[in-house]
């Protein structure tokens, strides 16, 4: 998937529909270790724009801590959709799980961001941490 296409997406049970622009096509998917994304278990792709095309009625949000951050979720299934970034509020996270053919078992190796060491908490200029590298091997059979 090329930079600035627009991919179809959903929760689960489909009353949220959306479309997202993603930034780099799936080369920018990551898992992150904070507090929230590890009980959140996604893997996020960035975009620079998501449309919700039904459903909106549906969406429910959460923030936390210094409520930057906007996680979205159905109000019916409980699957989380997308979030805006606390690192950078003009950038979305799209859960590639909605995404229409893809899966997040797509990647052999995800880069884990270190969102426990939050970049905005971090001095300006600070490299982002990168916590790790999640491989998954699908089992021969």
């Amino acid at each position: 998937m090329a930079g600035g296409e627009i991919v179809q997406a959903a929760c689960h049970c489909k009353s949220v529909r959306f479309e997202a622009t993603l930034v780099d096509g799936m080369n920018t998917a990551r898992r992150c270790d904070c507090s929230f994304c590890r009980m959140r278990g996604a893997v996020v792709v960035s975009a620079s724009d998501v449309r919700i095309v039904s459903g909106e009625d549906k969406l429910g949000e959460y923030q936390f801590n210094t409520r930057t951050a906007k996680h979205y979720f159905c109000l019916g299934c409980g699957i989380y959709t997308h979030h805006q970034r606390r690192s950078n509020p003009g950038q979305l996270g799209v859960n590639v799980a909605c995404i229409v053919g893809a899966s997040p078992f797509d990647f052999r190796e995800l880069q884990v961001n270190d969102g426990i060491n939050h970049p905005s908490d971090r001095p300006a200029g600070a490299k982002v941490g990168i916590a790790g590298i999640l491989r998954y091997e699908p089992s021969q059979g």
